[in-house]
C-alpha cells in the first residue's frame, strides 16, 4: 500500500463536474494511494441545507473512486472556517491521513502557508485584528485585512480561507499531514449555470430551485440522484423556525445568539417569510450572512451555547462508506485510533452521536413520509455504503 494516504474536506451540495475534476486531479497526484473523505450531513458550513443526505454523499464518493467516507458531525460541519476546519482536520490525523488536497481559487499554497505562519507567530497579527473589529468589520473582513496589513497579501474566496483554516488546524495541532492546493476552475458564488460543464454548486441549486436542466452540470449519479426530486430548501423550514422563535422565553440560551439580536427577532419574526428576507432584517456591518443563517438553523436545531462548548473535540468517527482498499486500510490502521469508529448507530453511547440523531429527525421533518421513515431509519439500520 502507498505510504501516501490523502485526504479530501468537502460537502458535495451536490457532488458535481468540480468535484469530479478535485478527485481525477487527487488521483493524478497520489495514483495508489487510500483516499479518505471527510464529508457533512444534514447542515453546511454556510448555513444551509444539503439537498443530498448523507448516504447518498458517501454512494456518489465510493462510486467516483474514494476508499473511505466519514461524516463531520453537525458541531463541525455547520459552523465557522475555523470550527469546521478543526473539526475535520481532527478526523483525517486520526484516520492516518498524510496528505490533504483542497480546492484553492489562487492555487498558492506556499501563500497561504506564509499567512497561517503569520496569523500563529506574528504579534501584531491579534492587535491589528482587534482594531478592526472595533470599527466595526465583522471577524472574516478582519482577519483578511490583518493578513493583507502585515503581508500584502489578500485572499477574499471561500476556499482560499477554508484552505487557510485548513492548514493552520495543521500547524496549529501539530499534525503531520502536507497540505496540497487544486486550482478550481469555477466561480464559487456564480449563481447561473456554466455553459461549459463546470458550473458552482450554488448556480446547480438555484438551476434546481427554477426547474432548470442541469443534466450537464452533474456527473450521471448524481443527475439519478436529483432529477424528477423534489430538493429540500432552507425555506421549507421556515415555519418551524417562526414557531420556535416565537415560542421561546429565551433565546439567548442559542448558540450565536446574543441580547441584541435576540430582541431583533422577536421583533422581526412576524413580518418575514423566508430566511433571506429574515437574515437581512437582522444582520449588520459585523456579522456576515452565513454567520446569522447558521444561528437560525441552530434555534431550528436546538442547538444551545452549553452544546457548543461540550461539542468542541471530535469523540467517534462515523463511517459511511468504504472501497475494499478503504476497508483493508481501514482494518490496518484501526487499533492505533484512540476514538471509536462507529459503523452501527447503537455500538456506542456519545452525546453528539445521540444529537446527530435528533439532527436527522429535524432534517427529515419536511420530506414525504416514507422518505421521513427511511432517513430516520437509516441512523441505526443502515450499514456503510460498500463498492460494488
Amino acid at each position: 500500500m502507498s505510504n501516501h494516504i490523502v485526504g479530501i474536506i468537502a460537502e458535495y451540495n451536490p457532488f458535481h463536474n468540480g468535484h469530479l475534476y478535485h478527485l481525477e486531479k487527487v488521483k493524478e497526484m497520489f495514483p495508489n494511494s487510500p483516499t479518505i473523505l471527510v464529508v457533512g450531513g444534514a447542515f453546511t458550513e454556510r448555513g444551509d441545507i444539503s439537498i443530498l443526505n448523507k448516504w447518498e454523499k458517501a454512494e456518489i464518493a465510493i462510486k467516483n473512486g474514494i476508499d473511505l467516507v466519514v461524516e463531520l458531525p453537525f458541531p463541525f460541519s455547520c459552523a465557522s472556517a475555523d470550527i469546521f476546519a478543526n473539526g475535520a482536520i481532527s478526523i483525517l490525523n486520526n484516520l492516518g491521513v498524510t496528505d490533504l488536497v483542497f480546492g484553492s481559487e489562487s492555487d498558492d499554497i506556499k501563500g497561504i502557508k506564509k499567512l497561517v505562519e503569520t496569523e500563529l507567530n506574528n504579534s501584531e497579527f491579534d492587535v491589528l485584528v482587534s482594531l478592526y473589529l472595533r470599527s466595526g468589520y465583522n471577524y472574516p473582513t478582519s482577519l483578511s485585512k490583518a493578513l493583507e496589513d502585515i503581508t500584502g497579501n489578500c485572499y477574499k474566496l471561500p476556499n482560499d480561507i477554508l484552505g487557510i483554516c485548513y492548514v493552520k488546524a495543521i500547524y496549529s495541532n501539530n499534525y503531520k499531514i502536507t497540505p496540497h492546493t487544486i486550482k478550481r476552475t469555477n466561480d464559487y458564488h456564480s449563481k447561473e449555470l456554466d455553459k461549459m460543464s463546470i458550473s458552482s454548486a450554488t448556480s446547480i441549486r438555484k438551476a434546481l430551485l427554477n426547474n432548470k436542466n442541469i443534466k450537464d452540470s452533474v456527473p450521471t449519479i448524481t443527475y439519478s440522484y436529483l432529477k424528477n426530486k423534489k430538493t429540500p430548501k432552507l425555506d421549507d423550514y421556515f415555519n418551524l423556525l417562526k414557531y420556535k422563535i416565537i415560542s421561546s422565553n429565551d433565546l439567548t440560551i442559542y448558540n450565536l445568539v446574543d441580547s441584541g439580536i435576540a430582541t431583533k427577532l422577536k421583533k422581526e419574526i412576524l413580518n418575514s417569510y423566508s430566511f433571506d428576507e429574515l437574515i437581512n432584517k437582522i444582520k449588520s456591518k459585523n456579522s456576515t450572512y452565513a454567520k446569522i443563517s447558521r444561528m437560525l438553523i441552530y434555534i431550528l436545531c436546538d442547538y444551545t451555547k452549553k452544546q457548543a462548548k461540550e461539542f468542541r473535540e471530535i469523540t467517534y468517527i462515523r463511517l459511511l462508506g468504504f472501497s475494499n482498499k478503504g476497508r483493508d486500510y481501514l482494518n490496518k490502521i484501526k487499533k492505533d485510533i484512540n476514538i471509536p469508529i462507529i459503523s452501527k448507530f447503537t455500538r456506542e453511547k456519545d452525546k453528539m452521536l445521540e444529537y446527530e440523531y435528533q439532527i436527522t429527525k429535524i432534517y427529515s421533518l419536511v420530506f414525504d413520509k416514507d422518505k421521513a421513515k427511511s432517513l430516520i431509519e437509516a441512523e441505526y439500520k443502515m450499514k456503510p455504503v460498500r463498492e460494488e
